[in-house]
C-alpha cells in the first residue's frame, strides 16, 4: 500500500503537469481557410468567437479558439460548429467538434462543394468585431 507522503507527491506532480498544460491562450478570433471546389478559389477569413460567418452554403461558428504560448510547441485548436444551408433553405448541422491547425486534415469540414479548416487563432483581426447590441 502506498504511503500518504508518496500519494501526496504523486498528486502534486499530476497537478503541476496539469497546470503546465493549462496555460493555453484563449483567443478572440479564429482564422479559417476555405476552398470552393467548383471554382478552385481558396480564401482565408476571420471569425470572432460565437459569431457566424457564411462561406458559400456553409455557416461557420467558432465557440473557443486556443493556442499555446510562443515559448511552447505550437498547438492551436478550436471548437467549431458548421451548418449547411440546403437547397430547400433549411439549416442542417454537418460538423460539431474540434479542429486542429497543426493537423488540418484531421477534422476539416469536407463538403461536396466546400472545404473549411482552421489556420490559426488570433487575439484580434482587421475585420471589425460584430456589434455587441
Amino acid at each position: 500500500m502506498a504511503s500518504p507522503l508518496k500519494t501526496g507527491l504523486v498528486l502534486i506532480a499530476m497537478m503541476a503537469a496539469t497546470a503546465a498544460h493549462a496555460e493555453r491562450l484563449q483567443n478572440r478570433v479564429a482564422e479559417f481557410a476555405g476552398i470552393d471546389k467548383i471554382t478552385g478559389r481558396i480564401i482565408t477569413f476571420d471569425v470572432y468567437m460565437d459569431e457566424t460567418v457564411q462561406f458559400g452554403a456553409l455557416q461557420v461558428t467558432p465557440r473557443v479558439c486556443y493556442s499555446s504560448p510562443e515559448t511552447e510547441e505550437p498547438k492551436t485548436d478550436a471548437f467549431v460548429e458548421v451548418d449547411e444551408i440546403t437547397l430547400d433553405r433549411k439549416i442542417r448541422r454537418i460538423f460539431t467538434g474540434w479542429m486542429f491547425a497543426e493537423s488540418p486534415g484531421l477534422n476539416a469540414v469536407e463538403h461536396a462543394v466546400y472545404d473549411v479548416w482552421l489556420k490559426s487563432c488570433k487575439s484580434g483581426s482587421d475585420v471589425p468585431p460584430p456589434d455587441a447590441g
